[in-house]
């Protein structure tokens, strides 16, 4: 759920972090779980990527939906590929401090639709574009 959420004043929206706006709530996968799975969780719950963590919780990567259309465009079998060999590793993060306008950049200039959230290198949440209108429309409210 997104801080943003409790929002009882409205505030500058230029000063809203990631950490306010991100989902804390993350579903995630292991480097062990199957493409079928994890397509399977993307389709049903609406995903458009996965981040892999390791059991301390610990990003090792994400799978978005180009990976495992590239997995499927190449004929391999989703029920026989780990999420480790389809992952992007070392995925662009972000952090709870970073500002809604520090982001709204990195996501305009690396084309990117969401980014997990660390915390020493642990999935804290995981950040959307949407999220970031959402703060903003809510920020701005009450705002002048």
């Amino acid at each position: 759920m997104r801080q943003t959420e409790y929002f009882l004043a409205a505030c500058d929206p230029k000063t809203l972090t990631v950490g306010q706006l991100m989902q804390d709530a993350v579903t995630r996968c292991t480097p062990r779980t199957d493409a079928s799975t994890i397509a399977h969780l993307m389709t049903h719950r609406n995903f458009g990527s996965l981040p892999v963590v390791e059991e301390d919780g610990t990003l090792v990567g994400i799978v978005s939906e180009y990976d495992l259309l590239q997995a499927m465009i190449e004929g391999r079998d989703l029920r026989k590929i780990l999420a480790t060999e389809i992952m992007s590793a070392q995925p662009v993060t972000v952090t709870e401090e970073q500002t809604l306008v520090q982001v709204a950049d990195l996501f305009q200039d690396r084309y990117l639709a969401r980014v997990p959230v660390v915390r020493n290198k642990k999935l804290v949440g995981i950040l959307a574009r949407r999220d970031l209108l959402f703060g903003y429309t809510k920020a701005l409210q009450h705002w002048s």
